[in-house]
């Protein structure tokens, strides 16, 4: 997941945007611009919904991966994320006011991701594919290139995403789609076993001269989640944790977790089930919508504005979190932040939850850290925004 974000909301716009990281609540909001469908259930309901019908101006765009891929997590783990590269052809410059990921399988699918890459990264999107045997390309983090807008996030059960009013992400001539999908294969111990051949249904429509054009911002936080009281083993050593996830993933993804505790301000790791994060806003944004991701540990997460300030407001609080409901929340009003505005991101995870879990209640006790596999964490606030 990238920890630094291009926001490219308009001609000119170019705001970076340092440690900062969406799915929408069914209380749509005519202020916010954003409708969002029904929460999903905790039984993994599927996600092949009939389609809302299409509302005036816009049409579907149906995009399907060539091949079925099957997944081969690398270097003895259970998790590969693979980034499928399709071709929208786009007639000219387009929102898109609606998102649908389906997975074929959704069994061995942890989440999704969509992105859509600028014309100008095209040809390096398509040289990761090429290069890559099978459908796609491994893609650990993120999609690998540094000009693509992250769309949307999709889990087991989530329905269609909607932006309603003269709102949408922007794709113009030449974009390229993305979905990076995380796939998770605990339950063959890593060995390839089934296939998977996504899709995702995308409203497009024209838009008008004043379409606001959105963007995601991720805003990621440390882990630092020592074993619960009653568990022991190797891994419940950071040191040894630490090795396991950069074997997993790489160096450079496997460093994420000293990365983190360097951009959040922490001068060494502090275990412990709540980390912080505090960040300052580099240029005016606006806030449309919010929403938190973690993996199957993850018990609360919050984003504040301005804390312990006569300005502060929260912008998303998940008091229980659940894995198979990443709710987007949609904003009473947008909220407009100016520079030097402070956003704190707070997670809090339990270790005891890996004994209660089928899907991890057979997996060694760790000292668990940022890392990309269903058995490491993150920390993740989704903001949803537009230019100021």
């Amino acid at each position: 997941m990238r920890n630094m974000v291009e926001l490219r909301t308009g001609p000119a716009v170019a705001v970076v945007v340092g440690a900062l990281l969406a799915t929408v609540s069914a209380c749509g909001n005519s202020d916010s611009g954003i409708t969002e469908p029904a929460a999903p259930s905790h039984s993994h309901a599927s996600s092949d919904a009939p389609a809302l019908p299409l509302r005036p101006g816009e049409r579907f765009v149906e995009l399907t991966v060539a091949k079925s891929y099957t997944p081969t997590p690398p270097n003895g783990g259970t998790d590969e994320y693979r980034c499928m590269v399709l071709d929208p052809k786009a007639a000219g410059q387009e929102y898109l006011t609606g998102i649908q990921f389906q997975a074929q399988n959704e069994p061995i699918a942890h989440h999704a991701i969509t992105y859509v890459v600028d014309p100008k990264e095209a040809a390096a999107a398509r040289t990761k594919d090429a290069a890559d045997p099978g459908e796609g390309y491994t893609c650990f983090g993120n999609d690998g290139l540094s000009s693509s807008t992250w769309v949307d996030t999709w889990t087991p059960g989530a329905k269609e995403t909607l932006f309603d009013g003269d709102v949408g992400y922007r794709m113009e001539p030449g974009s390229l789609v993305i979905l990076q999908v995380h796939y998770n294969l605990l339950t063959t111990n890593g060995k390839a076993a089934e296939s998977d051949q996504s899709q995702v249904r995308l409203r497009v429509t024209k838009g008008t001269a004043t379409t606001i054009a959105l963007d995601t911002l991720p805003m990621n936080g440390p882990i630092e989640l020592p074993c619960a009281e009653n568990e022991s083993g190797p891994l419940c050593e950071r040191a040894a944790s630490f090795a396991d996830v950069k074997k997993r993933f790489g160096e450079q993804e496997g460093g994420k977790a000293d990365e983190l505790l360097r951009e959040c301000g922490h001068t060494a790791p502090k275990p412990g089930n709540t980390q912080t994060c505090t960040i300052q806003v580099p240029e005016p944004i606006t806030i449309h919508a919010t929403r938190g991701h973690m993996h199957m540990l993850g018990k609360s997460i919050k984003v504040e504005l301005n804390p312990g300030t006569p300005e502060q407001q929260t912008l998303l609080d998940v008091p229980t979190f659940n894995f198979d409901d990443q709710a987007l929340h949609l904003l009473p009003a947008p909220v407009d932040l100016k520079k030097g505005d402070t956003l704190k991101l707070t997670c809090t995870h339990d270790a005891t939850l890996r004994r209660k879990l089928p899907q991890l209640k057979n997996t060694p006790p760790r000292y668990v850290i940022w890392g990309d596999g269903t058995t490491d964490e993150m920390c993740t606030g989704l903001l949803t925004v537009s230019a100021s």
